[in-house]
């Protein structure tokens, strides 16, 4: 069960994240709250999803995903591209909101596992 919850979670994320990151603009409202469920559904993902053998594999790749993510949409290079510029800046910056969450929790977890060992 807590296994199906974290496969839904993810993929969930993940196309919220594009869609959001495509028609957040116009939302108005709503935006807010579903950069909000993002970051709950990757708190999710990093609690559920991740730990063992993979933890390592992750880290270094959701650190590789966010800095590649923040050039491309939090810094703003992408929204001089016309035409589609701005909607990639978009789903850039929902990944973020969804992988940052997601990745702090998967790397206090093996820190603190890392602590454990004597």
């Amino acid at each position: 069960m807590e296994k199906k919850i974290g496969e839904v979670s993810f993929v969930l994320g993940v196309v919220l994240a594009v869609v959001l990151g495509l028609i957040g603009g116009y939302l108005g409202t709503l935006e807010p709250w579903l950069i909000s469920l993002l970051v709950v559904l990757g708190l999710i993902v990093g609690f559920v999803n991740i730990g063992g053998k993979e933890t390592k594999d992750f880290v270094w790749t959701a650190v590789a995903l966010v800095l590649v993510a923040y050039a491309g949409g939090a810094s703003g290079t992408l929204t001089t591209i016309l035409y589609i510029g701005e909607y990639l800046s978009g789903v850039f910056n929902a990944i973020m909101a969804f992988v940052v969450p997601a990745t702090v929790v998967v790397a206090l977890k093996q820190i603190y596992a890392l602590a454990q060992i004597k």
